[in-house]
């Protein structure tokens, strides 16, 4: 009898690491299936940012200097390989292009423009589906980093090598409160 229960316990641990594993490689998983989906929206918004300067770039003026940082974050996002440059700089752009949605109110001959509303509609979407997958990015990362934290799978996250993950967070600038009678100025 003594001997079944030492592989009935020697089984049991077994399993337990089998499940610690597992649980541990699908939360990693899950985190960059999330960021892939975020990537891809991010893709098909700096995808459209081209046609958006191009189309307000001869009536917004005052703007160029938006436009023109726009294209360089846009640019450089394309360019980065590391996840925290390029959250950085999207949500850069994001800001951006809030302003610049923002201003397209102020030129009533760019809000009556038909490709001007398309790519604002289209923008204004894709943000939305941007922001839903930082949500649920965050929320992955949040599962990731308590189960790389907590005892006992820390044990097994430390021997496999995991490393914390980083939420998207907005900028400073982001957390501010608008002042609405700074928008009627302009």
């Amino acid at each position: 009898m003594g001997a079944y229960t030492g592989y009935i316990v020697a089984g049991i641990i077994v399993l337990v690491l089998i499940l610690m594993y597992n649980s541990l490689v699908s939360k990693k998983n899950q985190v960059e299936n999330i960021f892939g989906t975020i990537d891809v929206l991010l893709k098909k918004r700096r995808d459209l940012i081209p046609n958006l300067v191009e189309s307000v770039k001869a009536y917004m003026k005052h703007e160029k200097d938006i436009l023109e940082k726009i294209t360089e974050l846009r640019s450089r996002a394309e360019k980065s390989s590391d996840e925290n440059e390029k959250m950085n700089y999207e949500n850069q752009i994001s800001s951006l292009l809030g302003k610049i949605l923002v201003n397209v109110e102020n030129y009533p001959e760019l809000k009556a423009n038909e490709n001007v509303m398309h790519l604002q509609m289209t923008l204004t979407e894709i943000e939305e589906q941007i922001s839903a997958a930082r949500r649920a990015y965050n929320q992955a990362v949040t599962d990731y980093n308590n189960a790389i934290e907590m005892i006992p799978t820390n044990f097994m996250a430390k021997f496999m090598g995991y490393q914390r993950k980083n939420v998207f967070e907005i900028s400073e600038s982001e957390r501010e409160n608008i002042d609405v009678g700074d928008l009627f100025k302009q």
